[in-house]
């Protein structure tokens, strides 16, 4: 029997808590505030995250992170990319020896331009065969309510991807393995940004066609920056790569993909973040990725220009002119 530890209360580790404890695992949930762990325990719901969800008897929610590592086979963390650092210090003491550590976050860190598994190996002194990234095409809500999804285990050692996939294999969950991690972690750190130009144009009023667009040549530069540190062309291609990019990019329950449709409406990015409680990864990422671009030597058209308009308070219509004036080139 597989003991879970899921350090992170909020939409995604709520929702792959259920789909680990639906896989037979059992599973303790650690949220940060006692309010939040004493509500999951008492009424089975997350109700500040996904609201009218019901939650296995095989979850048990705890505010105590101790409690929730004490014995675990399996460390999950589902807290938001530019958090993970200094959260994991906090946590990395009272870690079992040996676990595999399991991240949910989507991101490249701010400063460091560092994956989150070498996030992971550097704060937990854990060798890289121990890190596993889950990502794929990830929409909490569908998933938690048990509409069929499959995701992708990343991980150098292909046995311990194997343990995971395993873990987390439920009647509507189903996991592939990878070992490309470079590949998986870069589709799922991008698409963020590139879900945040297309919620802009559509936002603008913009349709099919400019979403299309958007969506393929994002593929394109999210493909050169990987091959360029080392990533599998073909992990693009992928459930990792333009599944992810799809999913976020497309759906309405996209955090990303909201933000940016309502900085193309005309809200500034204060207003948005004021308004919401989920993180919406890009809005930072977006920089970071961008910074890791231009030390690579990649170029990354899209991304700069959602920089801009996040960051710089350059105009929605002045991206689109930015980006549908460049010179023209093969595909």
């Amino acid at each position: 029997m597989t003991l879970a530890a899921v350090l992170g209360a909020g939409s995604w580790g709520t929702a792959f808590g259920k789909v680990l404890a639906d896989a037979g695992c059992d599973v303790a949930l650690w949220a940060r505030r006692a309010e939040v762990a004493g509500a999951i325990q008492t009424t089975r719901r997350n109700a500040d995250y996904l609201p009218g969800i019901p939650l296995p008897r095989r979850l048990r929610a705890t505010s105590d992170v101790g409690d929730a590592l004490a014995g675990a086979d399996l460390v999950v963390l589902a807290v938001p990319a530019q958090t993970l650092r200094a959260n994991l210090a906090g946590w990395a003491a009272s870690i079992p020896p040996d676990v595999s550590l399991v991240s949910l976050a989507k991101g490249v860190e701010l400063g460091t331009c560092k994956r989150m598994s070498e996030v992971i190996c550097e704060v937990a002194a854990v060798p890289r065969e121990r890190v596993c990234v889950l990502t794929g095409p990830n929409i909490s809500r569908e998933i938690a309510e048990e509409q069929p999804a499959a995701t992708v285990v990343a991980c150098p050692d292909h046995d311990r991807a194997v343990a995971v996939q395993a873990a987390c294999a439920a009647p509507y969950f189903r996991p592939y393995t990878n070992t490309d991690v470079v590949g998986c972690e870069l589709g799922g750190a991008v698409k963020n940004v590139i879900a945040l130009a297309c919620g802009i144009a559509q936002g603008m009023g913009m349709g099919v066609n400019t979403l299309a667009t958007i969506i393929t040549r994002g593929l394109a530069e999210t493909t050169r920056l990987g091959v360029a540190l080392g990533a599998e062309p073909m992990t693009f291609a992928g459930l990792a790569g333009v599944g992810d990019l799809i999913a976020t990019c497309t759906s309405p329950l996209s955090r990303n993909r909201t933000f940016g449709e309502r900085l193309g409406r005309g809200e500034s990015v204060a207003e948005i973040t004021s308004a919401t409680r989920q993180v919406a990864e890009g809005v930072k990422s977006c920089l970071s990725v961008l910074d890791l671009a231009q030390r690579t030597g990649v170029e990354m058209p899209i991304t700069e220009q959602v920089v801009r308009v996040v960051h710089h308070g350059e105009a929605p219509a002045d991206m689109v002119k930015e980006l549908m004036t460049r010179e023209t080139k093969p595909e």
